[in-house]
């Protein structure tokens, strides 16, 4: 078993512990492989022969390789995952202290995190802080990340809470998950304590921070685990790992006549409905301008549109060892069994029959398994990219992800296995 896509998605996710920082690493591999740059705001001249990326909001990032072929004629071929993950964000003047003594820091729930998984283990602090320029209108991005074990949120004693264990305890995003940051000391200030701690973190004065997107993340870094080291253990491999897997196979790939392009939405675990989200008009806005930046024209992107393929790639649920009642009878996919179709008859997955050939086709040529899930007909499941940018534009696609257990916890297990065939697949996919 080749652990190395392993390793090194554990190295991405460590050094991405927010959708920004995760925007961060891959930019990072992106220019040291010879990607260029593009802003929004500037004009763009597109090249032959040359690779180049944009980001929105600092959280997501599309990458696109121009194609050897007519734009129209071949269209595109797209790989479409997300940098965020459930978490708990900070809200503005977080600081509460309790009876003199402790410091807690009041949070929001962003996505639906298992809360429970949350307790008890040392987390850390990450994320965008906004700093003060010559221009109002646009103030200086810096990201922090504390990397250093720095709050926990303590749970309950059972002797406080005899029910902890039953079935239907319930818990208060309010009260019961909020983290503790320290003792109060006697030189302790209260008011503006975790700005001035992000100001002393960052080396700026404090009256230069003017606001801060900080997000909770497990401090530990993720491991292999299992007898044979064949499972993955770590946070955010929802959506990370495809994520990891798309970049990877975007530097890997040949050559060929269809544009390439790997997008990176933010979002996805609260509706995606942002300007970084997959419902925002950003990615076929940044594909018209590639096709009119190429000569092209209306026509053109309209054919160009239709002659392209999207892979929407995101996570997938694998049979359960302890509950196999909650999978379907019949499509059950397990870890380390390659890449899995994900298919729904109401149409929460964009996957047709069409459109599933193809990527069982790609699996083929690249020498990998794949395999189908299905919900169970008595349990509604959830949606993800694929359907929502399908809003923005007609396209072929398929849904997919690797297998996995306890998605949304705060500490996920996928398999080793996988993570190499998926990015086999996605490189067969760019270089055909």
């Amino acid at each position: 078993m080749n652990k190395q896509a392993a390793l090194d998605l554990l190295d991405f996710i460590q050094e991405s512990p927010t959708s920004f920082h995760a925007v961060q690493s891959i930019k990072r591999r992106l220019i040291a492989n010879g990607f260029q740059q593009l802003f929004s705001g500037e004009e763009w001249h597109i090249e032959h022969g040359k690779k180049y990326f944009v980001t929105k909001n600092h959280s997501s990032l599309y990458a696109f390789i121009p194609g050897n072929g007519n734009i129209a004629a071949e269209g595109f071929k797209l790989i479409c995952a997300h940098s965020d993950s459930p978490t708990f964000r900070i809200k503005p003047a977080p600081e509460m202290l309790v009876e003199g003594k402790y410091l807690k820091l009041n949070t929001e729930v962003y996505g639906g995190p298992i809360m429970y998984t949350w307790f008890d283990r040392p987390l850390s602090l990450a994320g965008r802080v906004m700093l003060r320029s010559e221009r109002p209108l646009k103030p200086a991005t810096q990201f922090v990340n504390f990397n250093r074990p720095l709050l926990e949120i303590p749970h309950l004693a059972i002797h406080f809470n005899r029910a902890v264990n039953d079935q239907g305890n319930p818990l208060s995003k309010q009260k019961d998950m909020l983290p503790v940051l320290g003792m109060v000391n006697e030189a302790f200030e209260k008011d503006n304590f975790l700005l001035k701690l992000v100001a002393e973190e960052m080396h700026v004065p404090e009256e230069d921070v003017l606001d801060f997107d900080l997000m909770l993340y497990e401090y530990a870094k993720g491991t292999l685990v299992g007898l044979n080291e064949e499972f993955i253990s770590s946070g955010r491999l929802d959506d990370l790992a495809m994520a990891h897997a798309g970049m990877t196979a975007l530097l890997d790939s040949e050559p060929c006549n269809k544009t390439k392009v790997l997008a990176i939405f933010d979002n996805e675990e609260v509706g995606s409905g942002t300007k970084q989200g997959a419902a925002a008009p950003t990615l076929r806005t940044i594909l018209e301008r590639i096709v009119y930046n190429q000569g092209g024209n209306a026509e053109d992107l309209f054919r160009a549109i239709h002659n392209s393929f999207m892979i929407s790639a995101d996570m997938a649920h694998a049979l359960h060892p302890n509950y196999p009642e909650k999978h379907d009878p019949t499509n059950h996919p397990v870890m380390n069994g390659g890449p899995v179709i994900k298919i729904n008859a109401n149409q929460k997955y964009v996957t047709d029959g069409d459109s599933a050939a193809v990527f069982k086709t790609i699996c083929k040529m690249a020498g990998v398994p794949c395999q189908t899930f299905v919900n169970h007909s008595d349990m509604a499941g959830g949606s993800t990219l694929g359907n929502i940018l399908l809003t923005q534009m007609e396209m072929r696609g398929v849904d997919i992800g690797n297998p996995m257990w306890a998605m949304h916890s705060v500490r996920e297990t996928a398999g080793v296995q996988d993570q190499e065939y998926v990015i086999k697949a996605f490189t067969t996919f760019y270089s055909i």
